[in-house]
C-alpha cells in the first residue's frame, strides 16, 4: 500500500515545475518518498541561496500531496546542501549561521537527555525522570527525539496513531500524566527510518513544533545516541534549558560521555549533570551487592568535569520488564526502591531548573 502512495506523490509532484523547467518528480534534488502509516515526508535538496527560489514549489508540493494523503501528515523539508564556498575577496567577511532560535510556545524549560553512546539506558532514564517530574504537579512532555529507533511508544505502552488536528498539528500521546510524541506510532512494526540528516532535521522540528504541547513546564528531549544531526538541529533551534548525560561506571561508557558532554559545551547547553545507570546489583536472594560494571565512576567523572552528579541507578530486573511491558517504574511502583532513584534524580533535577512543585 505504501508503494502505491508514494507513486501517487510522485505523479502529484510530477504537475509541479521547479526553477530551471524541471518538474520536481524529475529534480535531482527530490529525496525518496518515505509514507508510514499516517505521515508522508520527502525532502528538496537545492543549491546554496536557491531556498527562496525554490520555497513556492515546497509550498505547491505540499498541498498537491496534502491533497492525496488519505489523512496523513505531510512532511516536506527544503534544505540547502552545503552552505557555500566564499571567494577569496569575501573571506574577511562571516558567512551567515543558522536561523536565530525560537521558543516553542507554551514551555518553559526544555531539558535534552544524552548519551554518548548506545545501550546506557538513556530512554529509561528518560521516561522515569519525566514521570518523576510529574510527580511533584509539573506540567511534563516527552519528545522521542531517537528517529531512526524510537522507543518511548513501547516503553510507555502507546498503540495506535497519533490524532492530526485539521489544521494538520499533532495532538500528543497523554498517558501516565504526561504529553508524549514519537515517530514510533506512525510506523510499521519492522519499518525503518531510512532519512538524510536534512530529512531527520526536519522531521524533528516539525514533532518539536508542530505538536500541541499546550502550557508545559518542562519538555524532556530523548535524544539519539551520539553527536550527530539531530543533536546539533535540536541546540541550533531552540535555547535548552540544559541537558542530561547517561552513562554506565564502566569507562567505555564514560569516554562517550565525555564526548557528549564535550558537543553541549561547544553548544554553549548547559550540562545539568551526570546520571550513572546499572551503578550497582543487589541479588534478590541474598542482598548481596555487586559492582558488576563497576561503580563511581561517573560521580569521579562528573567531580573532574565540575558538573552535578544527579545520582546512581541501581541494576533491577522489573525496571527493565516494566519498561518493556509499557508500566515505567515510576508509573507502577513510584512509592517503590525502583522507582527512588529516578524520582531523587528529578527533583535534584528540578532544583537545577528552578521549578517549584504545584499541588496534585
Amino acid at each position: 500500500m505504501s508503494d502505491d502512495v508514494a507513486n501517487k506523490v510522485r505523479q502529484a509532484l510530477g504537475t509541479i515545475e521547479v526553477p530551471g523547467g524541471l518538474m520536481l518528480a524529475d529534480f535531482a534534488g527530490l529525496s525518496d518518498i518515505i509514507v508510514t502509516k499516517s505521515a508522508i515526508a520527502f525532502a528538496i535538496s537545492v543549491s546554496p541561496g536557491m531556498e527562496k527560489a525554490f520555497a513556492p514549489a515546497r509550498t505547491a508540493a505540499e498541498a498537491a500531496v496534502t491533497a492525496i494523503a488519505e489523512g496523513r501528515k505531510v512532511m516536506v523539508s527544503l534544505t540547502g546542501d552545503k552552505p557555500p564556498v566564499q571567494s577569496a575577496p569575501q573571506s574577511a567577511g562571516r558567512r551567515p549561521g543558522p536561523p536565530p532560535k525560537t521558543p516553542v510556545p507554551g514551555i518553559r524549560h526544555i531539558v535534552a537527555v544524552g548519551a554518548g553512546k548506545g545501550g546506557v539506558g538513556k530512554s529509561t532514564c528518560a521516561v522515569n525522570i519525566a514521570l518523576g517530574l510529574a510527580r511533584r504537579g509539573l506540567n511534563v512532555g516527552l519528545l522521542d527525539a531517537d528517529l531512526y529507533g524510537p522507543s518511548l511508544p513501547k516503553m510507555l505502552g502507546i498503540e495506535g496513531q497519533p490524532a492530526i488536528r485539521d489544521d494538520k498539528i499533532f495532538k500528543p500521546f497523554e498517558v501516565y500524566g504526561i504529553k508524549a510524541m514519537s515517530i514510533g506510532p506512525m510506523l510499521t512494526e519492522s519499518q525503518a527510518v531510512v532519512w538524510r540528516g536534512p530529512m531527520a532535521t526536519s522531521a524533528l522540528r516539525q514533532l518539536l513544533r508542530e505538536t500541541d504541547w499546550g502550557e508545559l513546564d518542562v519538555l524532556v528531549v530523548d535524544l539519539p545516541p551520539g553527536t550527530g544531526d539531530i543533536q546539533i538541529s535540536l541546540v541550533q533551534q531552540v535555547d535548552l534549558a540544559g541537558a542530561v548525560v547517561v552513562s554506565t561506571p564502566q569507562d567505555m561508557s564514560l569516554i562517550d560521555a565525555r564526548k557528549a558532554i564535550d558537543m553541549f559545551r561547544r553548544t554553549n547547553v548547559p550540562v545539568l549533570g551526570i546520571v550513572e545507570n546499572m551503578s550497582y546489583f543487589i541479588a534478590p536472594d541474598t542482598g548481596t551487592r555487586y559492582d558488576i560494571f563497576g561503580h563511581g565512576g561517573a560521580r569521579t567523572a562528573a567531580e573532574a568535569l565540575d558538573i552535578p552528579f544527579l545520582g546512581e541507578v541501581p541494576l533491577v530486573m522489573s525496571i527493565r520488564e516494566s519498561g518493556d511491558a509499557g508500566r515505567p517504574a515510576v508509573a507502577v511502583s513510584g512509592d517503590g526502591p525502583e522507582a527512588a532513584a529516578f524520582i531523587a534524580i528529578a527533583d535534584r533535577l528540578a532544583e537545577r531548573l528552578g521549578v517549584v512543585s504545584k499541588p496534585r
